[in-house]
């Protein structure tokens, strides 16, 4: 039996979108027609990939354009910050974090990001991965007890 053809991938790019919610506006419009990519296509895939997922979630996605000017997409986990606001229950991270704190977390609200994280992390050791999210929360000015 033959394998299915491979596209080869001519480019790749990332977006960063709230879930369910693209349009073609900027910056998805021009992002995807300086490429040439159906426009249309790849917002209404998005939002069908999306659709259940919290509103408020920024969602990353890798693009990677074929040649034949289709392309596939790559979801990714929101980031880091997106998981630490909502588990201090805060809006954004302050403004000077070495001075004012604006939030605390517990060490197993820092393990259960950095699992969450896990597969977008540049590390497959739980250890680093928690290192890593607990420097985002010191540089949102939060405190982890």
């Amino acid at each position: 039996m033959a394998s299915p053809k491979v596209k080869a991938v001519v480019k790749t790019f990332r977006l960063q979108l709230p879930a369910g919610k693209a349009t073609p506006a900027p910056p998805v419009g021009p992002a995807l027609s300086q490429h040439g990519l159906n426009i249309m296509e790849f917002v209404n895939q998005f939002n069908k990939l999306t659709a259940k997922m919290e509103d408020d979630m920024i969602i990353p996605v890798d693009i990677m354009v074929h040649a034949d000017k289709t392309f596939s997409l790559k979801m990714k986990t929101p980031p880091a910050a997106y998981f630490l606001k909502k588990a201090a229950g805060i809006m954004k991270g302050s403004g000077e974090p070495n001075k004012n704190k604006v939030g605390k977390l517990t060490r197993k609200q820092v393990e259960d990001i950095a699992r969450a994280k896990m597969e977008d992390l540049n590390t497959k050791d739980l250890q680093q991965a928690i290192r890593i999210i607990e420097g985002s929360a010191r540089s949102m000015g939060l405190e982890i007890k």
